[in-house]
């Protein structure tokens, strides 16, 4: 038999309860015989609050919902545990409701803050021909007529001048012929049949203002600094 208390939270239907009122009052009326020795205290207390470790085969559960004395002894138990029950569900119920808040905050700042999901931007794309260019180390004076950039984000291709050597360089655009005020940098290895070198390389120029600069290209094996004058549109 399947013992129920009143106020379970998993209540019989109509008739079922019925019947388990029906057998309550016969046992407290002690109508009935139960089999085998009254269980103790502690067990009582355990089937009381509905323990998990308690098997309905156990012989003792039968014997206690069969005897008036452990029947009326876990009525007077019953109360005690009901309002603990009672805290569980609250706090289950509460932890519940901070987890949907949290998600809704979240849900509230992602749409508030959407640059996560910002399309990258694309890069313009450009070429400089530095193929027939004179060249100049420091600060002696370019023949080179000035190129020119976006103020974007750039990806540029640059035609190395002729007997340019072959290893990785380095592309920089600063405001002088020193190298001071770096305004965008980035390394590659240069491509190209022959004597015919050219470097491919994403510079980033938009926060650069309108006007006079320099493009730098600089072998990484020999360490040599070739500027270039550039106009920034």
């Amino acid at each position: 038999m399947t013992l129920r208390w009143p106020g379970s939270s998993h209540p019989e239907d109509d008739f079922e309860a019925w019947i388990a009122q029906r057998h309550q009052e016969r046992v407290l009326d002690g109508s009935t015989t139960p089999a085998g020795p009254c269980p103790d205290e502690a067990f009582l207390k355990s089937l009381a609050g509905k323990s998990k470790q308690i098997a309905l085969s156990d012989p003792r559960v039968g014997h206690a919902a069969n005897c008036p004395i452990c029947l009326r002894r876990l009525l007077e138990l019953r109360p005690a545990y009901q309002p603990r029950q009672r805290r569980l569900v609250l706090t289950a119920a509460a932890a519940c409701c901070c987890l949907i808040v949290v998600a809704l905050v979240m849900v509230a700042r992602h749409r508030a803050n959407p640059s996560h999901s910002v399309p990258e931007v694309a890069a313009v794309q450009e070429t400089v021909d530095l193929w027939n260019a004179g060249t100049l180390r420091s600060d002696q004076p370019s023949p080179l007529q000035s190129v020119s950039l976006p103020a974007a984000l750039v990806k540029v291709t640059i035609i190395l001048p002729r007997y340019s050597e072959p290893g990785r360089y380095v592309v920089a655009v600063t405001r002088d012929q020193t190298g001071n005020d770096l305004l965008a940098q980035s390394s590659t290895v240069a491509t190209g049949n022959g004597d015919r070198q050219e470097v491919s390389v994403d510079l980033d120029l938009r926060k650069s203002q309108p006007g006079s600069y320099f493009l730098s290209t600089t072998h990484e094996q020999d360490q040599a600094s070739y500027y270039y004058p550039l106009q920034i549109k």
